[in-house]
């Protein structure tokens, strides 16, 4: 029994039988368009975003299974702002503003994949990530959010979702 997996990027809900998912898998000998609904299926809530999808083939039963991961950061901020791409020239160009809230759910949504030891420290990761891309918070820079954060000013709203952070992820 020997399995191979195959590591790819889709949009949510939109995968397709052709590259670069049908030239990977059809040496396998699954059936492609199985595979892509399967993928499809699972990434339906994701549409719109570009999701991390493995796909784990059997390669004596011909038998798969679909891991759907988390999308991007950006990607997420993106989809919460609703530009379809970054700013380009973050310092000038803006191309939206969230409320820290926002912030914070993306932090819960992503604390796997960061390697923050706390919610402050991971709201403060994606902080930065919103600054690269051209996104203000709560109308100002990231960064002064950031050290707002540090200040203590947001430790009310931050401690509401202390309870979220620590069962995210189980």
């Amino acid at each position: 029994m020997t399995k191979k997996t195959i590591r790819v990027m889709v949009e949510g809900g939109k995968a397709t039988p052709g590259p670069p998912l049908g030239p990977t898998l059809a040496p396998l000998r699954v059936n492609v368009v199985e595979v892509v609904n399967a993928i499809n299926e699972a990434t339906k809530d994701f549409e719109g975003l570009t999701v991390p999808v493995e796909i784990i083939v059997d390669t004596s039963t011909k038998k798969f299974e679909v891991r759907v991961g988390v999308p991007t950061t950006t990607a997420l901020l993106l989809k919460e702002v609703g530009a379809k791409e970054p700013s380009g020239d973050p310092a000038h160009k803006k191309i939206g503003d969230l409320p820290l809230e926002k912030i914070i759910k993306i932090a819960i949504i992503k604390k796997e994949q960061l390697t923050a030891k706390s919610l402050k420290a991971a709201v403060k990761t994606v902080l930065g990530s919103a600054r690269s891309i051209g996104i203000t918070v709560e109308g100002k820079d990231p960064r002064v959010v950031q050290k707002e954060i540090d200040e203590g000013l947001y430790d009310d709203i931050l401690s509401k979702y202390e309870t979220e952070w620590e069962k995210a992820g189980e």
